[in-house]
């Protein structure tokens, strides 16, 4: 039964960090087309969650954890509108390095990876209930 409740928390910490991941992508979304206010600003950098392993003491076992969130320092893209107040000489406006196909991607992974820690939930506590029906 202590397994069950195992595999029921490193589950939880899977689903923790899929949703954490989900908040970042949804907020690289929103701002996939925040342009500077002026030539001196700079667009919206889009943000990449890191994470590791860590140690649960209290399980005894390896858990995952959210390392960072961190910036993309991949470039920034450029597109052609001079009258835009944030335009350089050339009439470029630098645009945020967020790919809206790579976030759907990513969203759809880590919904994925979501669901799946949830139906591992699920199916441990179907599990737990049928020992404790046993045990009746």
């Amino acid at each position: 039964m202590d397994d069950i409740i195992k595999t029921m928390r490193i589950s939880s910490a899977g689903m923790r960090v899929q949703g954490e991941r989900l908040r970042v992508i949804s907020q690289n979304i929103a701002n996939a087309d925040a342009l500077p206010q002026d030539a001196t600003g700079k667009p919206y950098r889009r943000q990449v969650v890191t994470f590791k392993n860590e140690l649960d003491k209290s399980l005894g076992l390896k858990t995952v954890r959210v390392n960072k969130v961190q910036p993309d320092k991949s470039d920034f893209g450029k597109r052609y509108e001079p009258s835009h107040p944030a335009a350089d000489p050339d009439g470029y406006v630098q645009t945020p390095n967020v790919n809206t196909l790579i976030e759907m991607t990513d969203m759809r992974e880590a919904q994925r990876s979501y669901e799946a820690n949830l139906n591992a939930i699920k199916t441990s506590k179907a599990m737990l209930n049928l020992t404790i029906d046993v045990l009746r």
